[in-house]
């Protein structure tokens, strides 16, 4: 998903006022929240942390069984699987804020697409998984391939939720969106940005992201804009954008390859990636199974729940 303030800032210039420039920089040296001790979701989950690679990974961890983990977008956190906990009654359902993403820790990396994989792969180490189904949403439907690729002994199964394609930037068909891809504002700048403007940005590209409107109720907006306001939470965005290059270079030519069994859902109403993009992305997956949920846009699984959790259950079961 494309955050807010990135959307917000395409357009505007260069000028800002150094004073906005001096709050920005000690807002963005403060130092990383705590995690709270519950997720703030349809119920309370415990949050749980684990050291991966030297740095804290905040997840939840819900129910017994074959274990799930479900993988966020860009610009996203856990919230966006808050009704897929349900699931916790037949499996295990592991749901992580990616490596600078969040709650979890947002050290000064270079977050190349290698990097969120290698991070997915430790996070299983360090909670003793040999395998598991990987479900992704947007990039992290690009983490979850790329584990697949990389990896293909660690996932049992696929499943690609209005996933990254290749040709990123040609197949967005959200000129917003467009924008804030090909935006290259310094980051001092990005963060005025985010200070100033997130609330407005964070409505106005949640409003390009989900179809029904009238899901994004006062609550969801401020639990969304505050998920933007996270310290050290601009760089490890800017360098995911800059790094979509290496994603088409080493990943996006490489569908072909994957071998799981691999569920691809993609939202009938889905304004960043039109539904095109996931019958050309089904055609390149061998093995692999479309369904369009209707009336959604691109997070169909908060969206439409109901419906992403059924056909989950009759791909996963057994």
């Amino acid at each position: 998903m494309i955050p807010a303030w990135l959307a917000w800032l395409a357009p505007l210039g260069s000028t800002f006022p150094l004073a906005c420039f001096a709050a920005v920089l000690v807002g963005g040296c403060a130092a990383s929240s705590e995690i709270p001790p519950w997720f703030d979701g349809i119920q309370r989950f415990p949050i749980k942390t684990v050291p991966v690679q030297g740095h804290r990974i905040a997840y939840l961890d819900e129910g017994e069984g074959p274990p799930l983990i479900l993988i966020h977008g860009y610009g996203g956190s856990m919230w966006q699987w808050e009704y897929q906990q349900t699931l916790a009654a037949h499996f295990r359902v592991i749901t992580l804020d990616v490596i600078g993403s969040g709650l979890s820790d947002k050290p000064d990396l270079d977050y190349r697409p290698e990097t969120l994989i290698e991070s997915i792969r430790a996070f299983m180490d360090a909670l003793s998984l040999s395998s598991a189904t990987l479900v992704g949403n947007s990039m992290g439907a690009g983490v979850a391939i790329g584990m697949a690729l990389i990896h293909p002994q660690r996932v049992h199964r696929l499943v690609l939720i209005d996933g990254l394609p290749d040709h990123v930037r040609d197949r967005l068909a959200s000129p917003l969106m467009r924008r804030a891809v090909d935006s290259h504002l310094p980051g001092w700048l990005v963060r005025v940005g985010n200070w100033f403007f997130s609330r407005a940005g964070t409505e106005r590209v949640l409003k390009e992201i989900v179809y029904n409107h009238a899901l994004l109720t006062p609550a969801v907006l401020d639990r969304s804009n505050r998920n933007r306001q996270r310290p050290n939470l601009i760089a490890p965005l800017l360098s995911i954008r800059d790094s979509l290059p290496q994603w088409e270079q080493h990943f996006a030519t490489r569908f072909h390859e994957i071998r799981q069994p691999t569920l691809i859902l993609w939202g009938e109403q889905d304004r960043l990636f039109p539904p095109q993009v996931g019958h050309d992305l089904h055609a390149a997956i061998p093995h692999s199974h479309l369904i369009v949920i209707a009336e959604a846009g691109h997070i169909p699984q908060w969206e439409k729940p109901q419906a992403v959790n059924r056909h989950l259950l009759e791909f996963l079961r057994p």
